[in-house]
């Protein structure tokens, strides 16, 4: 059965016409919708840096903040809204800047909780950059808790993975979490 079907399987056992104009493409829609927002599952680290790593003397923080990101909780299949922000200490290479946005990506359009995401998006910076620390903050929403279960709208979650640096050193973890304030 073809994601199609199943989604066409999906809005009869809601109660919908799915023969009612309206809702005719609904199934094909929300198929490509859903392959879209899940690509993450076709992309690899590899790809995503493709090379774009640089011999640099550079030793202090390198900081990419606010980076939007839209992920799918992997309970509920609803939406959860952010940004992440992500730095490292460079051990003698640095990652092309638009990598960073790219890692957050392809991590976050995969079925997900906030928790793990942070750790894989940490962990795939040190393994591409070799990097002496990293740091990972995501502040979110969740549909999930917005929109059913308690319903409160005001609510975000913010989690956070300190590697190497980050984790051993207090003053600059101070420094990062004081530039993304």
């Amino acid at each position: 059965m073809s994601l199609e079907q199943h989604y066409s399987a999906i809005l009869s056992q809601l109660g919908e016409d799915v023969t009612r104009e309206g809702l005719v493409d609904t199934p094909k829609r929300a198929a490509k919708a859903m392959q879209y927002l899940c690509r993450g599952y076709q992309q690899t680290l590899d790809e995503i840096v493709n090379g774009a790593l640089f011999s640099s003397d550079n030793s202090e923080m390198v900081l990419v903040k606010d980076i939007e990101l839209y992920s799918l909780c992997e309970h509920h299949l609803l939406p959860f809204i952010g940004k992440a922000h992500v730095a490292y200490i460079p051990n003698g290479k640095v990652l092309g800047l638009s990598k960073v946005a790219r890692i957050v990506d392809m991590y976050a359009r995969r079925l997900q909780i906030q928790e793990n995401m942070s750790r894989q998006i940490a962990e795939a910076v040190q393994q591409v950059t070799g990097a002496l620390g990293v740091a990972v903050v995501i502040e979110a929403k969740h549909m999930c808790m917005m929109m059913r279960g308690v319903e409160k709208q005001n609510s975000s979650m913010v989690t956070s993975v300190m590697l190497g640096e980050f984790r051993d050193n207090a003053a600059t973890r101070s420094e990062f979490l004081s530039l993304i304030r």
